[in-house]
């Protein structure tokens, strides 16, 4: 099968250039211009950017967490993702206390098998990793799942020591992997919250106001730390505010390998949305949490001078109805999580590049690029060129679209950006070579979608 796509702006994230697009059994086979080639099926792309289909590294779907799961599973995720152009996730599976890391692994294998509508990849959240499972480390590593969450938040569930974060990041470092960190100081947080519960403080602004900047900058500061004296690379996830970007960005002055991402809540959403009347607040308890307004400048400007990475979703949906109510009476109940797979491409655009805040390529490279290179999916993924697997988005730059729950594709009763009306519209979308979204309507099949081994991470 041919599929032409003709007279796109191409825009990668170091190109910008007039072509027409050549896709034969899945992969880009040549880039011309006016390309005279019968083709299966020709995509007239006129006016319309033409870029790579967009890389989410942090998704959770149908992930168990406080008493419930994440109301969207392979199924529905991969769908609302595939709707915003994104055309890869790299979901996380989780080592419960006691499990193997295979067992771990084939636990979510099992859950994203035949229902995924777009390509796929895991990260392995380690809570049990002592030296006899270093090995199993490895292992894992040689079948293409090389990079590992661990936490300091979430005491008796997630969080694991000094010593066991050194160790990961060791192990994983001496053969190209790379540790992602959940850096908040969650035994002290823990201690904020015993207080604000025993003075009646239970409304869902609590849940930001006893997880501070401060406990997120010292772990961050720490997670840097460790990994300089490991002699291991870093990933900071869901970076979410100023004082935590001043930590990376100090360190990678030093020249230490700290990266970091930040995802689209923390540039658009602020810790006034917790104050909408009644229970609604809960929509955005998410963590770390909503922070002041003022962060949102500083994150940008953190995008635009490459102290901030990328730009993924942590997309953790829990309904309002029956998930979030959990927490009516205490904020800590409310399951962690807001929805934003389906979004994240056309809100960077409308605030990245309409706005003035960022280039097309380096928005481009936020969203796909940057990712495909961190975590060992480039060049098959993450650009356009000869060679590369077709995930490739038809973008339209003036089109305006409005932002809600009643018309997402995400198996959520909300959305945290309702009623926001954005510049820019995935118009078709394509999952090596193959249509899965045009005009708005779902064009694949769950269960197309594939595992993706990944290679060395950091590859920039």
């Amino acid at each position: 099968m041919k599929t032409l796509i003709k007279n796109g702006r191409v825009i990668t994230a170091v190109d910008d250039y007039k072509a027409d697009i050549l896709i034969e059994n899945g992969v880009v086979s040549c880039i011309g211009a006016k390309l005279d080639i019968e083709a299966d099926t020709v995509l007239d792309a006129t006016g319309k950017y033409v870029i790579p289909g967009g890389i989410d590294p942090h998704t959770h779907m149908e992930l168990p967490f406080g008493g419930t799961q994440s109301s969207d599973d392979f199924r529905t995720g991969t769908i609302a993702a595939a709707h915003g152009g994104t055309t890869t996730i790299i979901d996380f599976a989780v080592q419960y206390k006691g499990q193997t890391l295979t067992e771990a692994l084939d636990t979510w294998h099992s859950k994203a098998e035949g229902k995924t509508a777009i390509d796929y990849a895991f990260h392995l959240i380690c809570t049990d990793l002592e030296d006899d499972r270093i090995p199993e480390m490895h292992k894992v590593m040689d079948e293409g799942v090389t990079s590992f969450k661990l936490f300091m938040a979430y005491p008796g569930v997630f969080l694991v020591d000094d010593a066991t974060i050194y160790r990961a990041m060791t192990a994983a470092g001496e053969r190209g992997g790379l540790i992602c960190m959940h850096a908040e100081n969650g035994v002290v947080i823990n201690e904020i919250i015993k207080r604000a519960l025993a003075a009646g403080r239970t409304a869902p602004k609590h849940h930001a106001l006893t997880r501070p900047t401060l406990a997120e900058a010292e772990g961050v500061h720490r997670a840097i730390a460790i990994a300089e004296m490991a002699e291991s690379p870093v990933y900071i996830v869901h970076l979410s505010c100023a004082d935590a970007l001043n930590q990376v960005r100090e360190a990678r002055d030093r020249g230490i390998y700290a990266f970091a991402e930040t995802c689209p809540q923390y540039l658009f959403l602020s810790i006034d949305d917790y104050d909408e009347p009644g229970f609604n607040g809960a929509k955005y308890v998410m963590t770390p949490p909503l922070r002041e307004k003022w962060n949102q400048q500083e994150l940008w400007k953190g995008l635009r001078m490459d102290d901030l990475q990328v730009i993924s979703t942590d997309h953790c949906p829990f309904c309002m109805k029956e998930q979030k109510e959990l927490g009516l009476n205490d904020f800590t109940k409310i399951p962690n999580g807001a929805p934003g797979v389906e979004h994240r491409v056309p809100l960077i655009y409308n605030g990245g590049v309409v706005e003035n805040r960022i280039s097309l390529n380096r928005f481009v490279e936020l969203t796909s690029t940057a990712a495909a290179k961190m975590f060992g999916l480039f060049p098959k993924k993450g650009t356009i060129a000869i060679g590369s697997d077709a995930d490739i988005v038809i973008f339209d730059p003036e089109k305006e679209q409005t932002i809600s729950a009643h018309t997402h594709h995400m198996n959520c009763d909300y959305s945290a950006y309702e009623g926001k009306t954005i510049k820019g519209v995935v118009e078709t979308v394509l999952s090596r070579g193959e249509i899965v979204i045009q005009d708005g309507e779902f064009k694949g099949k769950a269960g197309n979608g594939q595992f993706q081994k990944r290679g060395t991470c950091v590859t920039f």
